[in-house]
């Protein structure tokens, strides 16, 4: 392997960028999980994540991916043989949709084309149309990870409560927390889904469900078994079995760092600065967009994401090829297209600890790629700049660095 200097621009949509506050938060001895040292850490980070999430409810931890949370919801809500409504949205809908199945549960779903939203309308319709309310609950992609497209939660819970069903609202927010609003109880959402290498900057390894009263309430008229995943065997306050095993100390140091860097820039200010940077990025889209061998895979402007911008290659050539060589010429790393959309696009990851020069590296290395790989193409990185210069910069505090 040659060696290279410098550092390799992290621009997939997960892991993100790990600040070196929360590195530095966790590189210490481990403490004995048992004790008031540790548990008082745990209970804290138990106490302020809530509001990340908008919630008053309980959030429960686990030491797993985001699947792993998406198994805890299955098995705490539903039996086999429940019916859920599915909308399809791209590769992770379609991974969660097989995970229901091998539980026995019936889905239906509303399908798409990996280029818009979920349509509410037709939501609104199957809901009307059950009327013996065998649909459990509607689970659905806030960001589809896959595709670049976000959703309109708001507008889904407005369709179920229109629709008079009292179907349960759970959203998988692994792409979008922490860089998309999205307040959980203010929206009446019942289960939000989420994980720590996104939007909270840490390593993988964490994953979360927060569950409201109607959730919580639902749990326990449901006999599936369940054990590790259990939200009622997490509720009591030993602390052994609110991780249910060995406590993932280092991931909790970490956490609690990110929840305090979080706190300190403000959420509105940190949603503020995810949609500006996604900004910047699609206006550098748009530019090479202009060669006409690209396009933007989320056709409508207004469900463009603000984690991630999905651009999909239309020459007939292999987008893994612009994203290989950005890589290993260039070093910016960014996503691969998944299942219908391998070969099709490339994802340009645009959340967590991110600033304008890293940004504007990272376009400028893509673009780079484009002329090596000889893909018509505008130039995007006036567009881009300009963006950013004329936008108000976020007032955050920007110190990321300092040892703690």
């Amino acid at each position: 392997m040659t060696l290279r200097p410098g550092r390799q621009f992290l621009q997939v949509p997960g892991p993100t960028n790990i600040p070196d506050r929360i590195l530095n938060a966790m590189h210490r001895p481990a403490l004995d999980f048992a004790s008031p040292g540790f548990m008082d850490i745990a209970i804290d980070c138990f106490e302020r994540v809530k509001p990340l999430f908008g919630t008053d409810g309980e959030v429960f931890f686990y030491t797993a991916s985001g699947h792993g949370a998406w198994e805890a919801a299955f098995v705490n809500l539903f039996e086999t043989g429940d019916t859920i409504l599915m909308p399809e949205t791209g590769r992770f809908s379609l991974t969660w949709g097989e995970m229901a199945s091998s539980f026995g549960l019936k889905i239906e779903t509303i399908p798409n084309d990996w280029r818009t939203a979920i349509d509410v309308d037709a939501l609104e319709d199957i809901l009307r149309r059950d009327t013996d309310h065998r649909i459990k609950a509607v689970l659905a992609v806030h960001t589809e990870t896959a595709t670049g497209v976000t959703s309109d939660v708001r507008a889904m819970r407005t369709a179920i409560n229109a629709a008079g069903h009292p179907a349960l609202l759970v959203i998988d927010a692994i792409a979008s927390f922490m860089t998309t609003p999205l307040p959980m109880d203010e929206w009446g959402i019942d289960v939000v889904i989420a994980a720590c290498q996104k939007g909270l900057m840490m390593p993988p390894g964490l994953s979360f469900t927060a569950a409201g009263p109607k959730a919580l309430a639902a749990t326990r008229r449901v006999g599936t078994l369940r054990d590790y995943w259990s939200w009622d065997a997490r509720l009591g306050m030993e602390q052994y079995r609110r991780f249910c095993g060995t406590a993932p100390e280092h991931l909790i140091f970490g956490l609690r760092e990110s929840i305090t860097m979080l706190n300190e820039w403000g959420l509105d200010a940190v949603f503020a600065r995810h949609e500006r940077l996604a900004g910047a990025v699609r206006a550098a889209v748009a530019e090479w967009c202009r060669g006409g061998a690209l396009e933007f895979n989320a056709l409508h402007p207004e469900q463009r994401a603000s984690s991630l911008t999905v651009v999909r290659r239309t020459d007939g050539g292999d987008a893994d090829e612009i994203r290989q060589t950005a890589r290993e010429t260039f070093d910016v790393a960014v996503g691969g297209g998944l299942s219908h959309l391998a070969g099709l696009v490339f994802r340009i990851g645009h959340m967590g600890d991110l600033n304008d020069p890293m940004i504007l590296g990272s376009l400028a290395g893509i673009e780079a790629a484009l002329m090596q790989c000889n893909v018509p193409h505008e130039s995007g990185l006036r567009a881009a700049t300009e963006h950013l210069s004329t936008t108000a910069p976020v007032l955050e505090n920007r110190d990321t660095r300092r040892i703690v």
